[in-house]
Parts: structure tokens; sequence; C-alpha cells
């Protein structure tokens, strides 16, 4: 071991080092690999003329055989001795070299996401690929999830500078070969909740009804034009600084239809608002503040579209309400609240 590799501080509390479908992660972990490809690889962090080294590792995220999401506390020294500091985040996904991932998000930071943009509205700085660890890397942004932020005074306002930080998104429309259709976000509903009745025969005539219910509700669904979207859109993924949102995890970009992602997020919202305050219409100011600024930006014709994907977001919640045991209490009160929602009560 050298010396370097002994002064910095490895954690994995996942044990992601061990996953043998991602083998890169061991090299991900191993200081003295992290510490020679960051110095060769990653220009645009301090420039050509600094000595990038690495003092902690950690493992952020892992699921196995599919992913992982691993941060660096990193130090660049320069030549004139001058130092600096960042945290670094690196994402390695299975079947993937990194250069996808780099790639879209470098475009959504060219599309006007940078951080001095003058809306306030960012990406993280997308800070390049390392393809001996199959990673792409990108610079961690300061401050608070908003979903923390969301239920305090200034949760109402917050709400609508989000649903305006999404439309840019929208707007901006960065192309890529990926879609997302009505059909697909029916699929994801199939192919999970049915899994549950293993669990609870009882429940099999309940779900086969919600998803019944959810075909037909989805044939309500009036034409749009497809954009560039999220996908993945839920309170988490908003970073709120003192002037700045950030917009994190582009990972599921694609085209589809843009209330799809306002609706993702105000069914996080009422779930957020069930679980913590055993109320689902807790956040509903929230929700009403982003729904309108949304339908402001983009037409009434979204309004009923951004309520069917609301609902489909809860429906999924069933689901996963039973994959974490502290929401396991909550699924029967997502599923009367989806019949309530689908008219089946």
């Amino acid at each position: 071991m050298s010396d370097a590799h002994s002064k910095v501080t490895v954690s994995d509390p996942f044990g992601a080092g061990s996953d043998r479908q991602l083998p890169t992660i061991t090299l991900a972990l191993d200081p003295d690999v992290v510490n020679e490809e960051f110095h060769r690889a990653l220009p645009r962090l301090a420039g050509d003329n600094a000595r990038v080294s690495v003092r902690s590792i950690t493992v952020l995220r892992h699921k196995p055989g599919r992913r992982c999401v691993i941060q660096y506390d990193v130090r660049a020294r320069y030549d004139d001795r001058s130092r600096a500091k960042a945290i670094v985040i690196g994402k390695i996904r299975a079947r993937r070299f990194g250069n996808e991932g780099y790639r879209l998000l470098d475009a959504i930071w060219n599309a006007g996401f940078q951080n001095d943009s003058a809306d306030g509205v960012s990406v993280p700085e997308p800070l390049g690929v390392i393809p001996r660890l199959q990673m792409w890397l990108q610079r961690k942004v300061k401050g608070t999830i908003a979903s923390e932020l969301l239920p305090s005074p200034k949760g109402v306002s917050l709400a609508r500078r989000i649903a305006e930080a999404i439309h840019k998104v929208h707007r901006a429309d960065v192309p890529t070969d990926r879609s997302h259709t009505v059909a697909d976000e029916l699929a994801i509903l199939h192919e999970c909740l049915p899994t549950l009745c293993l669990q609870n025969p009882a429940w099999a005539t309940r779900i086969g009804g919600i998803l019944a219910a959810c075909d037909k509700l989805g044939t309500r669904l009036l034409p749009s034009k497809p954009c560039g979207i999220h996908r993945d859109f839920y309170p988490a993924q908003v970073i709120v600084g003192r002037r700045r949102l950030h917009l994190i995890d582009f990972d599921l970009y694609c085209m589809g239809d843009p209330a799809l992602d306002v609706g993702n997020f105000i069914g996080h919202i009422t779930e957020q608002s069930l679980r913590s305050f055993g109320d689902p219409a807790a956040l509903r100011e929230q929700e009403q503040a982003m729904e309108e600024r949304f339908v402001d930006l983009s037409g009434e014709v979204t309004r009923g579209a951004v309520h069917i994907y609301s609902t489909f977001t809860l429906v999924r919640h069933i689901y996963l309400s039973t994959q974490f045991a502290e929401r396991a209490a909550f699924t029967e009160r997502l599923m009367e609240l989806c019949e309530h929602r689908l008219q089946l009560r």
C-alpha cells in the first residue's frame, strides 16, 4: 500500500466493491487508481496545471448489478502552491461506459443550465469520463433537497419555482434517442403491482381493479408533442441553494409528455404528505401552486394530463411502499387513496 493510499478514507457501507456484475467499482474504490485517473482525466476540474488527489471515497448508493454512485473528496494543488477543494460525484451503470451520461449532462449544461445562468436554474457541472472505471463524473452541488423545504412557509413559492425550472428543461428539448410513452408508464404498473399479490393474495381483486382503472384512465390522455423530459422528477431531484435551483439525476431523460414530470412530482408530494403528516392533502397548497404555474407556462390543455400522471405515480407508490420497511405501514392507505382517485370507492 502506498503512502497516498494509507491517507485516504474509503467507506463502502453497501459492500459495493464485491459486486461482480459491476467489476470496475473495485477500481473506483482504490485510492491509487483513482488518484492516477483523476490527475490524468479531469482537466475540467482543476485545469492542466494542477495535481488532483483524493482525500476520501464514499459509496452513496448501490443497486447490486445495476448502478453505483460514489462521492470523492478531492484536493487540487497548483504550480503556484495554491490549493482548491471540491466534492465530485462518480456514476457507474451496468453495460454503460459513462460517455452517454456525460454527454447528456454536458448538452443540458450548455443549453443554458450553467452555474451562472441568469434565471438561477442549473444542473451540476459535468467533469469528464474515466473509461478505465466506466464512470462519468460531475461536481456535487450544495444545498437542501426540496422535499425538506416544501412543507416550510416558503414551500408554495418554491413549488412555483420548481415548475418554472422543469418547464425550462422541456423548452431546452435537448435531443435523445430514448422515449417514454403512456404505454410504457402503464407497463411499469402492470409489472410491479401484481408481485404484491404473492405477498398478500387477498389484495388480488383490488390490485386488478386498480390496474384496469389505470388502463382506462390512460385512454383519456390527449395527444401531446413529445419533448425532452426528466422522467424521474420528484422533490429529492431538486437541490435548493440560496439563490439557485439545481436539477439532478438525468439518468432516465428521454422524449415524452412534459406533463409526466409535473404529475410525477405532485404525486410524490402527495405521498410525502401521507407519510409525514398522515394526510394526503397536507401539502395541497404546494401541489396547486406547482400545477397552476406549470399550466400558465405550458397551456391549460396540460392540466388533465398532470392529474392522470400524478395518479399513476401514487399507484406506483403502492408497490414502492412495500420495498421499504419504514413505509410498509402506509400501503393500505395508499391503496385506498388510489381507489378513491380512480373512483373505485
